[in-house]
Order: structure tokens, then C-alpha cells, then sequence
């Protein structure tokens, strides 16, 4: 893995730096907002540099295998409701576990308000799954664009301050650690709640992620090819890496008021530390400081309620779509709600602001086992 730390995006690192030395970020940005949906033709007065990155990013890799996209997109409509907790309540807490991924979320997370990165990776996801993802009119591809310029001048702000202490930010490691959080990750919290999958379903869940991965300027050769492999890379990655964090405690409880507050009145508020920790398990869960309630005990009869559901929708056809319409109505309110209506535009951030550094603190290493006399 040492290589893949020293490795960024390419493509997108050499537009950035145009677009930086340019002057002409601002302008991207104004253009870029009215750049939403694939097929839709460039502005005009494009800086060149992006023009020539959007064109030659603009459509999927031919080696996609759309039958395994298609049944990609079945598997989330299945599970929407159950993908968005995993990924609300497992999937970031996992990127907050990580110290330096902590740190680094910690330099962008709140620039505009607690709940961006949520809303980014909610209306990502959602884009993702659409049937028209990659055809014309679909927002899939240009948001996916937008993010890789994104996390490019994140790695230029960065460096050119000097406030990561590793050789590059954002690396191709940590690219695929990201890609292992929003999918390896989720299908564990998909079990651990209950949820029946197919091996089927699981590997094509994996596999949109994989394409997802290339299209976001991951190397496709060490891309784990299959769930077994990625499941071997997302523990070797865990293990080299997690570990507390002031800063991943500090994001957990950003996180934990922030669906406190989309969760109605106070009683069922701590419903959302329990999920977490019944999640993420008490290790991880006390790394990140998530405090211990009744409800621990209570949020285990989860699977036994999700089952319920699972048999309400084996009744037949008119069940089963009942059940897909309000999954897809409760993600919608929920993005909703953390985007407060707003759509997200992934815009470059012109510069970091100090109050958002990155502390320069050790990687964590674990205490020696404890002997007994």
C-alpha cells in the first residue's frame, strides 16, 4: 500500500493547478453550477484546461458490465431506506476511525454547515442509482466530475500550505478506503440490521461501487476486482490505520446532533448513538466517544423489526411496491432534510480556512498488551 500513498489523481490534479495558477477558479465555479446533467453542452467561456478534463471524463468506462449495473440499481431500490442508515450511521463513523481521514474531514467537513458532507454523499448515492445515471440528462457523471476536482484542490490546498503531514492528501489509498467505507462497509451493517441479501445482489452492489471508483479517478488495476478482494483489502486498510482521534470524536458527535435533530421531538434521541454503536460495535464506538444509553439494549431487536418488514413484503407484489415507494419517500425527506432543500453543487473551495487546519498529530498506535503477573 505505500505506493498507492503517493499517488493522486492525475488528471484532475493537473486541471486544478491550471485552473489555480490560472486565476480562474471563481469563474469555474459560476460556470459549473449551471453544468448538471450529462449531455448537456459546456458553457461558454469555459477555461480550457476544464473543458478539455470535462470531455475527456464525461462518459463511463466501455468495459462497464450494465446487466450487474442494472441489478445494482434493483438492490438499492430493495434497500434504500436500509443503504441510507448504513451509510449515515456506518459509513462515516468508519471515515472518523481513521485519524488522518478524521483530520482530513476535519479541514473541509464544516465550511458551510455540519450536514455538507452528508447531503454530498446522500445526493452522490441517489444521482447514482437513478436509471438514467449515465445517459444523457442524468447528474451522475457531471457530479462525479465535479468531485474529483474537488478532492484535487483539496490535495493543492493542502500541500501548498504545508498542513498534511503525509506526501499527498487524499492518495489512491485513501481513495479506495473511501470506496471500502460506501460499500464493504455498508453491506456489514446491511447484515448486522437483518437485512436478507443475495450474494448476487451483494457482489453487483459492490461492483457499481468499483465502476464508481474508476469514474472517480481510482486506478482500475488495484481496484479490488470482487467482494472477496475487497474484503481483504478493507480489513488491511482498517487494521493498518484506525484508531481514536480527538477529531473523529469531534465529527461523531457533529454527526450524532445532526440527526438528533431530524429525529422529531427529544424522546428518540438517543436512538441515534445507539444505532451507531450497534453499528460500528463498542470499540469503535467508544474510540469515538458515542455515549451509552438504555438504548443499546433496546436498538438489538432492530433485525427482528426489519424481518417484519421483509415478510410484509413477501406477501406479494403490491407489498413489495408499497415498500419501494416509501423507502425511496423516506431517503428523499431525509436528504431533504440535510440539504435543506439546497442542491449540491461540489464546488472548489478557493482556499481552507485556518480555522479548519490540520493539526499536525502522530498516527495513534496501539498500547502494548497487558500481562499478568
Amino acid at each position: 500500500m505505500d505506493a498507492l500513498r503517493l499517488q493522486g489523481d492525475e488528471p484532475a490534479d493537473a486541471t486544478v493547478e491550471a485552473l489555480f495558477t490560472g486565476g480562474h477558479v471563481a469563474r469555474f465555479n459560476t460556470l459549473m453550477r449551471w453544468f448538471t446533467t450529462s449531455g448537456q453542452p459546456l458553457p461558454d467561456g469555459l477555461p480550457e484546461p476544464a473543458r478539455d478534463y470535462l470531455r475527456a471524463t464525461a462518459t463511463a468506462p466501455d468495459w462497464v458490465d450494465w446487466t450487474v449495473m442494472e441489478e445494482a440499481r434493483r438492490f438499492f431500490i430493495d434497500n434504500d431506506v436500509h443503504i441510507s442508515t448504513a451509510l449515515s450511521f456506518a459509513s462515516m463513523p468508519a471515515c472518523y476511525m481513521v485519524p488522518h481521514v478524521a483530520r482530513l474531514l476535519s479541514a473541509t467537513h464544516s465550511l458551510d454547515y455540519p450536514s455538507r458532507r452528508m447531503a454530498e454523499t446522500g445526493q452522490f448515492t441517489i444521482y447514482l442509482m437513478q436509471p438514467d445515471a449515465f445517459e444523457a440528462g442524468g447528474r451522475f457523471l457531471p457530479s462525479a466530475q465535479k468531485v474529483r476536482l474537488l478532492h484535487a484542490s483539496i490535495r493543492r490546498h493542502l500541500r501548498e500550505a504545508g498542513r498534511w503531514p503525509e506526501p499527498v492528501a487524499i492518495c489512491q489509498e485513501d481513495m479506495l478506503g473511501g470506496l471500502m467505507m460506501f460499500s464493504i462497509q455498508v453491506l456489514d451493517a446491511l447484515d448486522r440490521l437483518g437485512v436478507h441479501m443475495t450474494q448476487q445482489g451483494a457482489e453487483a452492489y459492490y461492483y457499481a461501487w468499483y465502476v464508481v471508483g474508476a469514474i472517480l479517478g481510482c486506478d482500475p488495476a488495484v481496484i479490488p476486482p470482487d467482494l472477496r478482494a475487497a474484503r481483504e483489502f478493507s480489513d488491511r486498510y482498517m487494521l493498518r490505520h484506525m484508531g481514536p482521534s480527538d477529531e473523529g470524536a469531534h465529527l461523531t458527535r457533529q454527526l450524532i446532533e445532526l440527526y438528533e435533530e431530524v429525529v422529531p421531538g427529544t424522546l428518540l434521541d438517543p436512538v441515534v448513538p445507539a444505532l451507531i454503536r450497534f453499528l460500528v460495535g463498542d470499540t469503535a464506538a467508544d474510540w469515538l466517544q458515542v455515549p451509552r444509553s438504555r438504548w443499546d439494549d433496546i436498538i438489538k431487536i432492530a433485525p427482528a423489526l426489519l424481518g417484519v418488514l421483509e415478510r410484509f413484503e413477501d406477501r406479494g407484489p403490491w407489498a413489495a411496491q408499497v415498500s419501494d415507494r416509501l423507502g425511496r419517500l423516506i431517503t428523499r425527506l431525509e436528504l431533504t432534510s440535510l440539504t435543506r432543500g439546497r442542491v449540491m453543487h461540489y464546488a472548489l473551495p478557493e482556499d481552507l480556512e485556518p480555522a479548519h487546519g490540520v493539526p499536525a498529530t502522530g498516527r495513534w498506535s496501539p498500547p502494548p498488551p497487558i500481562t499478568t503477573p
